[in-house]
């Protein structure tokens, strides 16, 4: 029994679509704190379970019969490192045969504000005594392409990371990497780091805009605290503007870059292009 935590979420649920591509969907539990959130799934023959990250006894219920538990990290920034020990607590009390945590590419070296939950959590999964895999995904595109629309509407791309570049792929891309090792029968490795095999400045992702389009949306680079300013200015939630700025600040100086193409290696095919990832966005 293959369990995917936070299966109602982005990543959870593609993680899902992938999986039942390759195995049958009774052998799927969706773990979710809603499970009327997932009844499409549920349609479709996975079983779904009750889960909650602050709930020990829920998980327990939830893994129960478990193979092997994907554990997709909390976005309860802050809050997170007790909520994902809840979670491998749980998976060691099963004594599952794999443990898959979602962590951030390089995260035991990275400089990102992000890094230090991660760090934890890992150390807390190789210390829960089961097989584990860490798959440190990088950048998601659409953190980028999501905000295309304002970028657009106001004739420029703002940001904070430079010239750096960032090794983004596709939420789809490192949810088929999950799949493909949680229905992997053989050893699979213990870390994997995950990135987009086409790294990209953001002045070359202004300047793919523009030609998709056919307007003209320049890159405009900000200093830290001005990129934070004005993420708190259009009303983002101060801890995550905060992640943000930092994240492109940690950007400019290669945090987000990785060209080792592990990632098209392990789903067996290149991971999405800038073009693409434009296009779908617009």
């Amino acid at each position: 029994m293959i369990i995917v935590t936070a299966a109602s979420g982005q990543l959870g649920r593609l993680v899902i679509t992938e999986l039942l591509k390759r195995v049958p969907a009774e052998q799927i539990v969706a773990a979710v704190r809603d499970p009327g959130k997932v009844a499409d799934l549920a349609d479709q023959g996975v079983l779904v379970r009750h889960a909650d990250y602050n709930d020990p006894a829920s998980l327990d219920k939830a893994f129960e019969g478990a193979t092997k538990v994907l554990l997709i990290s909390s976005n309860d920034l802050g809050n997170r490192v007790p909520q994902h020990r809840n979670v491998i607590d749980a998976a060691a009390r099963a004594r599952v045969g794999l443990l898959a945590y979602t962590s951030l590419l390089h995260a035991d070296t990275s400089t990102l504000s992000l890094a230090a939950e991660h760090c934890a959590t890992e150390d807390a999964v190789r210390a829960a005594g089961v097989p584990y895999t860490l798959l440190r995904n990088g950048w998601y595109v659409e953190n980028y392409t999501a905000a295309l629309g304002g970028a657009i509407a106001h004739g420029a791309l703002a940001g904070g990371a430079g010239e750096g570049r960032i090794a983004a792929a596709a939420r789809a891309d490192y949810a088929e990497a999950a799949a493909v090792v949680l229905a992997s029968t053989g050893a699979v490795e213990q870390v994997y780091e995950l990135a987009g095999d086409e790294a990209f400045t953001l002045a070359e992702l202004a300047a793919e805009v523009s030609r998709q389009t056919g307007k003209d949306i320049p890159f405009h680079n900000l200093p830290q605290q001005d990129y934070l300013a004005m993420l708190l200015q259009i009303g983002l939630p101060a801890p995550l503007a905060e992640l943000i700025a930092d994240s492109d600040a940690q950007a400019a100086r290669g945090a987000l870059f990785d060209d080792s193409k592990v990632l098209g290696k392990l789903i067996g095919r290149p991971t999405i292009s800038l073009a693409a990832a434009v296009k779908a966005a617009l």
